[in-house]
């Protein structure tokens, strides 16, 4: 069966009631997108962000009729600052969806392959992942960025902290590069499941020790550590950070959006002797040597 989707323009004072509307008037999925290529960084805990200028999009079945559905939405004081609508073909979406994921190489060494996929380099380093729940699955620049520092970096017996580990990917991918005792830590507890399961699908299970932040040991240090978080955490974490990273450890930082570069790097050059700042599109790496003195 073919597909009715309509797209309203409207404001973020007014997104949420254009969806609860149109959920009610049967739409079978609302999802709400940027309407003015506005980004939205670091927001408080326990907020949902929206865009000044937001896109609110329905998707009905075929037989509904665009215009009734604006009249029932004028009829509750919802008026669409603009609005179109387009017939969907039905397709198979799971394959539709997969399609959009494929291998990926960073670095010399390093591949990330969904399940559904062959190795192109059976002998590389394959690290199997599958888009999930928790943020990190190497398509995201600032992912990208860790990824390629980790496969050129010398991780053999080294023992890793990821700090804000989502998906687990970073840590993992450190202990498939050669890697010991791996450490992960995140705020969100749905992120350390996701980080168990990867790393059993990758047999790595064994050697990854997961924590939230109020778990992990007081005299806690490791020999290279890697935080993609952002860049006001980082900053405001930085004494913490450097007090996990041994001296003559390394330490690489992402999430960092390229004007937020300085910011960081002052925070750090107190602990770190830190290398030039690598950029990748919008984003950056902020790579250093913990000082022995």
């Amino acid at each position: 069966m073919a597909w009715l989707q309509l797209h309203l323009a409207t404001t973020e004072q007014h997104a949420d009631a254009f969806q609860a509307a149109l959920e009610n008037l049967g739409a079978v999925a609302v999802t709400l997108t940027d309407g003015a290529d506005q980004p939205v960084f670091e927001p408080p805990p326990g907020t949902r962000p929206l865009w000044q200028n937001t896109v609110v999009s329905a998707l009905f079945e075929q037989d509904q009729t665009p215009e009734l559905i604006l009249a029932a939405l004028t009829a509750q004081g919802l008026n669409a600052e603009a609005s179109h609508h387009e017939t969907l073909e039905d397709q198979t979406w799971e394959r539709a969806w997969m399609d959009d994921f494929s291998p990926m190489q960073f670095g010399e060494r390093l591949w990330i392959i969904p399940s559904w996929s062959e190795a192109p380099d059976p002998q590389a380093v394959n690290l199997k992942l599958d888009p999930g729940l928790a943020f990190g699955t190497g398509t995201h620049e600032t992912t990208s960025l860790c990824l390629q520092w980790l496969d050129g970096a010398d991780l053999h017996g080294k023992t890793v902290l990821d700090f804000g580990c989502g998906s687990g990917v970073l840590a993992i991918a450190a202990l498939l590069l050669g890697a010991g005792e791996t450490t992960g830590t995140d705020i969100d507890p749905q992120a350390l499941i996701a980080s168990e399961d990867n790393a059993r699908n990758n047999g790595v299970a064994d050697s990854l020790t997961l924590h939230l932040p109020e778990q992990m040991p007081a005299d806690y240090q490791c020999d290279v550590l890697v935080a993609n978080i952002l860049a006001g955490p980082l900053v405001e974490l930085s004494g913490l950070l450097a007090s996990y990273c041994r001296p003559g450890g390394t330490l690489a930082l992402s999430g960092i959006l390229a004007e937020q570069a300085e910011s960081v790097r002052t925070a750090y050059a107190s602990w770190f002797d830190l290398t030039p700042t690598t950029q990748q599109g919008d984003w950056v790496r902020i790579d250093g040597v913990r000082r022995v003195t």
